[in-house]
């Protein structure tokens, strides 16, 4: 068993335009392998990592603090503390998190670690492939990379 207080974590910012939140990696804290979670403060007006879903790793949320919303692929819903969401590995399970309140939203974003694993942004046509580490490991890995879905090509053609 390893223990960290998330008080002892320094914050890693992630600022890309509407794409700004600040992030704490517990799991990496504590060499979890299988089990990834992080915690997110997204500032007012902001949203998190853009709509995606991933095909090897299911993930939950839990509010621990403000209001937003998640952008599900069923439309919008709303989030509060105390709220708990889980989102399947597969098209069901795309999500973007969106603070649309007057205070930060905090939430614990929790996660199978799969790998390989392909994550798929339906909004930007596009998808990312890890293996020898899922998406938030912290692990080399031996591909990665991300291709645009109209990229395919023929099994046969060199």
């Amino acid at each position: 068993m390893e223990k960290i207080n998330e008080r002892d974590l320094e914050w890693k910012t992630y600022d890309r335009e509407e794409t700004t939140f600040r992030r704490k990696e517990l799991s990496s804290a504590v060499d979890a392998d299988e089990l990834g979670c992080s915690c997110y403060e997204l500032p007012p007006g902001m949203r998190s990592w853009p709509y995606h879903y991933h095909t090897a790793n299911e993930e939950a949320l839990y509010v621990l603090a403000g209001d937003g919303q998640l952008r599900t692929e069923d439309g919008p819903v709303s989030l509060t503390a105390g709220d708990y969401v889980t989102l399947p590995a597969d098209e069901s399970g795309g999500h973007r998190v969106v603070n649309d309140g007057a205070e930060p939203l905090r939430y614990l974003a929790i996660s199978t670690m799969n790998e390989p694993d392909v994550t798929v942004y339906p909004e930007l046509n596009k998808l990312g492939v890890f293996v020898g580490s899922p998406p938030g490991g912290r692990d080399e890995r031996s591909l990665e990379g991300y291709y645009e879905m109209d990229d395919d090509v023929p099994y046969w053609d060199a």
